[in-house]
């Protein structure tokens, strides 16, 4: 096994599947039955899910709302997210732990690094929605706290393209696909992977990103057990 505790980062865009807004059931439900087989292997997952397929606080500022508060609208469609999945994989039979950086009773605690700890090591499925419970912040970077929080061995970030390219393969054809790329390349490249805040905080804490594609049904255990099909960003 490669890794044996990840931190999963899903787009919320990605839970949309065709559809123009909201979540599509046929992409949570592959989801939740990656993660299921993952589990089973006996890797620890935690979660990190974005709301982009509800609202964006970027989108909301651009239109000329309050920043901060367009932020914790943002905050609540992660959650939203976030109770969605917890349904599908606890439907599928696992046991989950939802945490949140905004502390929401009677819906689930606040996010501490004991209680995700705790969780993953007695067998449940983490999923920390809420961000970082800070506005001006993105879920990206909120991914890279609760990684090194919970001292994960990696982030995998899951997309809908098999790994980082030179461009966007979906716009340029002659686009080549990177096998391994450390921080330094990567910033030389201004591949955009993650925001430069998440990225610097995965860079001094060592943390290697695998950006891989989720969308292909058991891809997520591919990667756990060391399968090269995605692109690994380490310090070497």
């Amino acid at each position: 096994m490669k890794y044996r505790r990840v931190l999963l980062k899903l787009s919320g865009e990605s839970l949309m599947g065709k559809q123009s807004y909201g979540i599509d059931p046929e992409v949570l439900s592959q989801y939740a039955t990656d993660v299921k087989a993952a589990v089973t292997a006996g890797v620890e997952i935690a979660i990190v899910i974005g709301g982009g397929n509800i609202f964006r606080g970027l989108s909301g500022a651009a239109q000329g709302m309050d920043r901060v508060q367009g932020d914790y609208m943002g905050m609540m469609a992660t959650l939203i997210n976030s109770m969605a999945l917890q349904a599908e994989l606890e439907k599928q039979g696992l046991r989950t732990e939802l945490l949140s950086g905004l502390s929401i009773e009677p819906i689930c605690k606040e996010m501490s690094r004991r209680r995700a700890v705790e969780a993953m090591q007695d067998g449940r499925v983490v999923i920390i929605g809420g961000g970082s419970g800070n506005p001006f912040f993105t879920t990206d970077t909120a991914s890279a706290l609760r990684a090194v929080e919970i001292m994960a061995d990696a982030i995998l970030k899951g997309t809908r393209v098999d790994g980082i390219y030179t461009a966007d393969p979906e716009k340029d054809k002659t686009a080549t696909k990177f096998q391994h790329l450390t921080f330094q390349e990567a910033l030389s490249k201004h591949l955009k992977i993650m925001d430069l805040t998440a990225f610097a905080l995965c860079e001094e804490n060592n943390l290697p990103i695998y950006v891989f594609d989720m969308n292909r049904p058991g891809n997520l255990l591919r990667v756990v057990t060391g399968e090269d099909i995605g692109t690994e960003v380490s310090a070497q």
